[in-house]
Order: structure tokens, then sequence, then C-alpha cells
């Protein structure tokens, strides 16, 4: 299988004309018209009301209500790059059927604005009539935030189409890291969802390499399990069974587990992420001595700092005298959904998507964290005088939180 270079991205040609960018040709860097959107880019994703917000010092009262909003919240570098690509092209390409191979981030708004706009989905709950059979040399494909596996590159790069790459930068590292593990022939241990899109497409890296080899934790629980079988051993069919949807093809956990290199999806806990490499770190000493460690052991940090940035930016609300917290986001986005998890050991938390989850003054609708299904709370809101946190996961448009303070506001009248 042909690998995708990802390691120099070849500079683009200043001049912008379609006939600039050949069939099959990879676009990364833009095409020009990055000023041409930015009125429809603020229109569509930016918030007047969160502007107000954090120019009044992250702190905002009105009605009786404090809103406490967290430093660090809401898109980051990659997503915002990611969505300018996806306007970009809509702008260069008015007359190609343009598709997304899935989500571009995992945000209703942000995935529906682009399907108001055109863009089709070649998979995901997006995805209508036409799949990956139906693209053809003619059409325009944008690779997600978070990538996509080898193997959709290959049969894209095959059917000779344009391809915007739009993958954030944090995931390209991890990437490179999990290519150099399968060279050197470690097993990469992958702390992260093994369904989710962006540990598909990192443990398909590894694949490109003979031999290569991956395992996918969930969390320290079962980064426990593992370990508990380098330095023991157990039943390998029990073991298998286990992790049977969350490591390469004819894994061998007796042969595989010897030599491991620790990566990690870019949206997960990163203290947690950090915790296991600390603790598969003990265990290898523990089976194969200090002095041997380099030999069985590799970690370099892949983690996303935008994603630790939030992370610790709700802890600072911590000290704030907060009556709850709201946190804005998909509800299968990974980096909302830690978020949650954050907040939640600290103060009364309530994770939605939008402004329509808030029902009533009464009445809210949302996810609880470590559950798939939304449900109703009664008597959420607390009387004024109200503080109450809020933040937004890294694909969140500010008009998207900025709506649900203005809808908060608006139970007052």
């Amino acid at each position: 299988m042909t690998d995708l270079p990802i390691a120099k991205r070849p500079e683009v040609s200043s001049h912008f004309d379609e006939s600039s960018f050949a069939p099959g040709q990879i676009i990364r860097k833009g095409m020009g018209h990055k000023e041409e959107i930015q009125s429809d880019f603020q229109q569509d994703y930016h918030s007047d009301i969160i502007n107000k917000v954090i120019a009044n010092d992250y702190v905002l009262t009105e009605q009786g209500y404090t809103f406490h909003l967290a430093t660090d919240f809401g898109f980051c570098y990659g997503v915002d790059r990611s969505l300018e690509l996806a306007h970009e092209t809509l702008k260069h390409f008015p007359d190609k059927r343009i598709f997304l191979t899935t989500e571009i981030i995992h945000n209703p708004y942000a995935n529906k604005n682009l399907e108001a706009k055109g863009i089709q989905f070649l998979s995901g709950p997006y995805q209508k009539d036409l799949g990956i059979d139906d693209v053809t040399a003619e059409d325009v494909v944008i690779l997600p935030a978070f990538g996509t596996d080898v193997g959709m590159l290959e049969t894209l790069r095959n059917k000779g189409c344009i391809m915007v790459d739009t993958i954030c930068g944090s995931v390209l590292n991890v990437w490179k890291r999990v290519e150099s593990y399968a060279r050197e022939g470690f097993t990469s241990i992958i702390h992260g969802k093994h369904y989710h899109e962006e540990s598909v497409a990192t443990s398909s890296r590894v694949l490109q390499y003979k031999g290569g080899k991956y395992l996918v934790v969930l969390n320290m629980k079962e980064a426990e399990y593992v370990a508990d079988y380098i330095v023991k051993g157990g039943d390998k069919a029990e073991f298998l069974t286990k992790f049977a949807e969350a490591c390469s093809p004819e894994f061998d956990p007796d042969r595989d587990l010897q030599k491991i290199g620790l990566a990690n999806q870019t949206t997960m806990l990163s203290s947690e992420s950090l915790a296991i490499a600390d603790f598969f770190k003990d265990t290898m000493i523990e089976k194969y001595g200090a002095d041997n460690t380099h030999n069985h052991f590799r970690n370099f940090d892949t983690i996303c700092s935008a994603t630790e940035d939030r992370q610790q930016a709700i802890l600072k609300l911590k000290g704030q005298p907060l009556d709850m917290m709201i946190v804005m986001g998909g509800y299968n986005s990974s980096n909302t959904n830690h978020l949650c998890k954050i907040a939640g050991e600290f103060v009364t938390t309530y994770h939605i998507e939008s402004a329509d989850g808030l029902l009533s003054p009464q009445q809210i609708q949302h996810k609880p964290y470590g559950q798939w299904e939304t449900i109703i709370t009664e008597s959420w809101l607390p009387k004024t005088p109200c503080n109450i946190g809020i933040t937004s996961g890294a694909s969140t448009p500010n008009y998207v939180l900025g709506r649900a303070i203005e809808r908060i506001l608006s139970f007052k009248n």
C-alpha cells in the first residue's frame, strides 16, 4: 500500500485558478480565498455576546445571572483551519461536487452548516445516498480534521480526485510517532477509543509497515489489565476476546507486548494519557529492569496542547462560587465529554449540544457523562442570583455557546 506523505507538506502554487490543482492533487495550504470567506465565516461561527464576555475578563453579569467563561474554550487552531479550508473549497470549486469523507469535526451545527452549503458526506451520520464508490476524478473530497484511514486515502488517490487535507497538525504528530514505532519493531499502545475516527486513522498508519502492531486501550483500567498480562502472562484467548476490536490483525500478546511505544488520541483526558504512559514505563521496568527500559519502551508527548489547555481552564473555574456548569459540544465529541468529566467532579454539570437543549427554566435536555442517551432534568436552573460556569469543546463554534447564554437570559422575560 502506498503511503500518503505527511512529514513534509509541499507548497501550493500562488496561482489560484482551478487549473492550478490537477486531478489527484492534495491541497494543504489553502486556495487564496481566506479574506473573501471571512465575512461568512464570522457570521456562521462567531458570537458578539461571547466577544463581550471575553472583553469583560471572561465574566458577564446580567439579570441576576453571572456567567464565568473558561479562559480556554471553543475552536482550537486545528478546527478553525479545517473549517476555513472547507469554506475555501466551496468558494474555489463552485461547479464541482464536494464531499467530506465523514464529519469534518464532531459538532452537529458545523456539519449541518456545511451540508446546507452543498457539501455531501461519504460516511457517518450525515451520509445520504452517495458513498465512496460514487466518487469520480471530477470530484473534490475533503479530509476531516481528525484524518482518515490509509485505505480510504489510497482509494481516493486511485480515483484521481482532488483532495483537500484539513487534518490537524497534532494528529499528524501522533501519526509520525506511531510510524516510527512500527519501523523500529515496537507495538503502538494508543490511549483512545478504538472506534473513534482519529484512532482508526492512527492505527491504520501502523499497518503500512511489515509486522506493524497496535493495541488501543480506553482507560487506566484497561491499561492495568494489559500491564498485568505483560508481567505475569495470562489467558491469551481472554485477552484477544477483550481487545478483539482494538488490536491489529493476528495480534499475539505474548509476542507483541515485549516492545511497546505509547501514543494517544489527541482528544483524550491528558492527565490520564500521561498517567497511562508512566504506568507502562514502570511496568516495563518491572518486567525487564531499568537498564533495559530503552530496549522495550518508547514514549513521546503527543498530548494536544489545545485539549490540555481547555481541560486546565475548567480546573481554574473550580475556585469560583459556581452553582452549576454548562459544557457545550457534540455528544460524540471526545474532548467535550472529558471536559464534562472534569467539571462534574466539583460542580453539577450539564452537557448540551446546542441552546435547543435548554427547554425552559424548569427543564434541560442533556447527556450525562458516561452515558449515550440524553435525559431531561427538572428544576435545573437555580434562582437568581446565580453563578454559571460555561465552556465548550474544541469543535464548538462560539455562535453555539453565545446562543446558550442568550437563551438563559431570555428566561427572565
